[in-house]
């Protein structure tokens, strides 16, 4: 009896398991390859490194530093301000090269999984 119910249990477990990772959107899925392509045609790496400071922050501190918020750094991306270097200067950052958001966002979301 007591097998049974600790088989159900464990049936159970899997299905749910099985149902939460099915039923994910797949919008909240990264097209890695896409957003590597955006990154590299706007030139991006010339100031960010995914670990690594470079003129900029690494993708790993702007990810942390956003902390999940997609909106705020899609603004960043589209939206041209000036940002402070880790010289000390500041400059305009460039905005992304690009007039579809679904792009847009998967590039933000890439940066965020760092």
């Amino acid at each position: 009896m007591i097998e049974r119910s600790l088989r159900r249990s464990s049936l159970f477990a899997v299905t749910a398991a099985v149902s939460l990772f099915i039923a994910l959107p797949a919008a909240a899925q990264v097209d890695e390859d896409a957003a590597k392509l955006l990154f590299k045609q706007n030139e991006c790496g010339k100031c960010h490194n995914p670990d690594k400071a470079k003129k900029g922050p690494s993708l790993k501190k702007i990810a942390k530093d956003n902390k999940g918020d997609e909106k705020k750094l899609i603004q960043h991306l589209t939206v041209s301000k000036k940002v402070k270097l880790d010289d000390g200067s500041e400059e305009d950052h460039k905005v992304v090269d690009s007039k579809d958001p679904k792009a847009i966002g998967n590039l933000a979301k890439w940066i965020l999984s760092h």
